[in-house]
């Protein structure tokens, strides 16, 4: 089995729910406050070791309680963290979530997120990774080194899974190193300029970012399901959501990334691997918190034998 290698973000994650979003300039009553490991890149890390994978972390953390916190817990998942700084200069990454209805809002501070420079992120994956490991970034470290690295782990025949979120300008060479693409519909909007609300603009959509020089994309799109095209074939298969009471979505999409991941690193292909990593992503959203609610291999293959 392939490893899992993540370069990305490791945030402490302050999270609270209410009745709905404080509008601008009020104050409204909280409750049922949750602080707890997340960051992108640990999300998605901590949901391929526990569904299955050898997974590595190439990331950095402030030298504080919670970088201290949230490196002992990808330790205890047994992820591998050699290449995982702890920083002096900038303090441990953290994410504000409001959960409302079902549904969240984050503000992030980056701090130690953004430490590692190009020359860093290359480097950790010259020590790290082989030939055929799996290689998972997203867009909450520094942009230059996220692209650096997703070139340098193309270069050296890593199979390099995207997920562009949060969305931003990216220069136009980046999809070109993309083998797997997977991001959620408010990004595919943002990225193409088409929202992908059923099987034409689901079509469309793919179809840009084809053009753009993506491999294999997989749109999510919540309640919705997900849809996959294989670069081989240019076949777009739909894959439904399972129904589920939703209790909090925070680590859905990222559950769903790192799980495509461990899958994809188990030999499957890759619309087997999008079911999978939808029916881990339903068992995510009945939980609250991020890495608190990624679900292990045994609870994995429970619902998928249900």
């Amino acid at each position: 089995m392939s490893r899992v290698i993540v370069f990305g973000s490791l945030n402490m994650d302050l999270s609270i729910a209410c009745d709905r979003p404080p509008l601008a300039g009020e104050t409204i009553m909280g409750r049922d406050l949750v602080m707890g490991a997340g960051g992108k890149g640990a999300n998605q890390a901590v949901a391929a070791a526990r569904l299955g994978a050898r997974t590595c972390m190439i990331g950095a953390v402030g030298a504080d309680a919670f970088g201290r916190e949230l490196s002992g817990g990808l330790s205890s998942d047994g992820i591998d963290t050699t290449e995982l700084v702890c920083a002096d200069a900038a303090p441990t990454g953290i994410a504000l979530i409001v959960r409302s209805e079902g549904d969240n809002r984050i503000i992030v501070e980056p701090g130690a997120n953004h430490v590692l420079t190009a020359e860093d992120a290359c480097a950790a994956l010259d020590r790290a990774a082989q030939p055929g490991d799996i290689f998972v970034t997203q867009l909450e470290c520094a942009l230059d080194a996220t692209r650096a690295a997703l070139a340098h782990a193309r270069d050296m025949g890593l199979t390099t899974i995207f997920n562009p979120a949060p969305a931003c300008p990216l220069p136009d060479d980046t999809w070109g190193y993309v083998d797997v693409l997977c991001l959620n519909e408010t990004e595919c909007a943002a990225y193409t300029g088409v929202l992908p609300e059923d099987g034409e603009t689901v079509a469309q959509a793919m179809e840009v970012l084809a053009g753009l020089g993506a491999g294999s994309v997989v749109i999510t799109r919540g309640a919705a399901g997900s849809d996959v095209r294989d670069a081989r074939s240019g076949t777009i298969h739909h894959i439904p959501a399972r129904t589920v009471k939703a209790l909090d979505t925070t680590a859905a999409g990222d559950t769903y990334v790192g799980s495509l991941a461990a899958a994809l690193a188990d030999g499957c292909d890759l619309a087997d691997a999008a079911h999978r990593a939808t029916a881990a992503a339903a068992l995510a959203v009945q939980a609250a918190g991020a890495q608190a609610s990624i679900p292990t291999l045994a609870q994995l293959e429970a619902a998928l034998g249900a």
